[in-house]
């Protein structure tokens, strides 16, 4: 029962695993960048996240109050102030995220050159 082992066999089983490996490794990795729309349906969400909560604490308040509009309208706006706040927040990061992609590629491609 003792066979021999075939270097060359292994050597092409190493290879085979590797490349194996490897192309896992791609299928994984893709770019962590949002596109135009999920930015945009981010910033829709948060802005009528923001205004449904302000509406939720208003409302709540008038009803155990008994001033039914008073708070409502204050805490909506209130609301709608805080989702734009959010917005910008996202917007800024986004665009944070723009430029530090746009200066690595103008990095890349100025190492690139070759000055004379």
């Amino acid at each position: 029962m003792a066979d021999k082992i075939d270097p060359k066999r292994l050597f092409d089983l190493d290879d085979r695993l590797n490349a194996k490996k490897n192309a896992s490794k791609s299928e994984v990795q893709h770019e962590n960048h949002y596109s135009g729309a999920q930015v945009g349906w981010r910033m829709v969400t948060e802005l009528v996240v923001g205004m449904l909560m302000g509406l939720g604490i208003g409302y709540g308040l008038d009803h155990l109050l008994g001033t039914l509009p008073l708070f409502l309208i204050i805490f909506i706006m209130l609301g709608f102030a805080a989702g734009v706040r959010t917005m910008m927040r996202t917007a800024e990061e986004v665009q944070r995220k723009n430029i530090t992609v746009d200066d690595d590629e103008l990095s890349t491609k100025n190492t690139g050159k070759s000055d004379d």
